[in-house]
C-alpha cells in the first residue's frame, strides 16, 4: 500500500468513521475500520491510528482525561474544527465522499430508506439528503452511547431511537449535533420528547406530575425506578445543558 499523505477527503472520511463507531472500536481489527482502509488502500494499522488522533481534539474526552495518541497531523485539526459546529455539512459531505470512492449512489452507500421516494427531481433529492443526515445522526449517537438506552441500559438497536433533546424542526442549526441527541428505547423517547419525562442540565431523570399522579403497576415498572437516576452518559458528545434546560424549561410537563 502506498505511503502518502492524507488527503482532505480522506481525513473528512476518517472524521466519519470516527463519529460513527464506538470509541473501543477504534483498532485494526474492527470491519468498519478495516472496510475504509481497503476503501482509502492504506493499512488497517494506520487508518486505526488516524481515528485515534482525532479523539485529541473531542472535548468531552479531554474532560475525562483521555487523550487518544499524543501526536497527529495537521489534518484532523483543520477537519476538526471545520465540522464540529457544523454537523449537517459533516454528514452530508463525507457520505457523499464515501458513495464517490465506493463507486455507488449514496441512497446504496449510506444504507437509507428507499421507501416513497420520488423518481426524480428536487423533491427526491431534498428527501435523500435528509435522510442521509438522519441515517448519520443515528449512527453517532448509538455509536457514544455504546448502542444501549442511557435511561435504561436497553441494547437492542431495534428498540434504540436517536431522540433530539431541542426537536428537529425547532432546532434548525442544532439537528444534526450529537450533543442534541440521547440515546433511548421507543417507550422513554415517546415520554421525552411529549413531556412526561426529562433531564436535568446535571443529567438526572426528572417524572412529569401526569406520570407521578398516574401510578399503576405499568408506571411503578416503567418510569418510578428512573426518578432522580442519573443517565448513562455517553463515551463523547455529552448533551448540551444548554439544550438539556430548554427541554425543561419548554416541553417537559412538570
Amino acid at each position: 500500500m502506498a505511503n502518502k499523505n492524507w488527503t482532505r477527503e480522506e481525513h473528512i472520511l476518517a472524521f466519519n468513521l470516527y463519529c460513527k463507531i464506538p470509541l473501543s472500536k477504534i483498532n485494526s481489527t474492527y470491519p468498519a475500520v478495516k472496510e475504509l482502509a481497503q476503501i482509502l488502500d492504506r493499512s488497517d494499522g494506520s487508518v486505526a491510528m488516524k481515528l485515534a488522533n482525532f479523539m485529541r481534539h473531542d472535548p468531552a474526552l479531554k474532560a475525562r482525561n483521555v487523550s487518544g495518541l499524543k501526536r497527529g497531523a495537521k489534518g484532523e485539526e483543520l477537519i476538526w474544527h471545520e465540522f464540529h459546529g457544523n454537523w449537517e455539512e459533516l454528514a452530508w459531505q463525507s457520505e457523499q465522499i464515501l458513495a464517490s470512492k465506493k463507486i455507488d449512489s449514496i441512497e446504496n452507500s449510506s444504507g437509507i430508506d428507499l421507501l416513497d421516494l420520488p423518481k426524480e427531481g428536487k423533491e427526491r433529492e431534498t428527501i435523500i439528503k435528509t435522510r442521509v443526515n438522519q441515517s448519520f445522526f443515528r449512527k453517532t449517537i448509538l455509536a457514544s452511547y455504546t448502542e444501549s438506552c442511557c435511561v435504561t441500559g436497553i441494547a437492542i438497536p431495534q428498540l434504540l431511537v436517536a431522540s433530539h433533546i431541542i426537536p428537529w424542526s425547532v432546532a434548525l442549526k442544532e439537528r444534526m449535533n450529537p450533543s442534541n441527541g440521547l440515546c433511548l428505547n421507543t417507550l422513554h423517547d415517546k415520554a421525552f420528547d411529549d413531556g412526561l419525562i426529562t433531564v436535568t442540565p446535571d443529567y438526572k431523570i426528572r417524572l412529569s406530575k401526569i406520570v407521578l399522579d398516574n401510578v399503576d403497576n405499568q408506571t411503578e415498572k416503567f418510569f418510578l425506578p428512573y426518578k432522580n437516576a442519573k443517565i448513562k452518559l455517553p463515551q463523547r458528545f455529552y448533551p448540551d445543558a444548554k439544550f438539556l434546560e430548554w427541554h425543561n424549561q419548554n416541553i417537559f410537563k412538570g
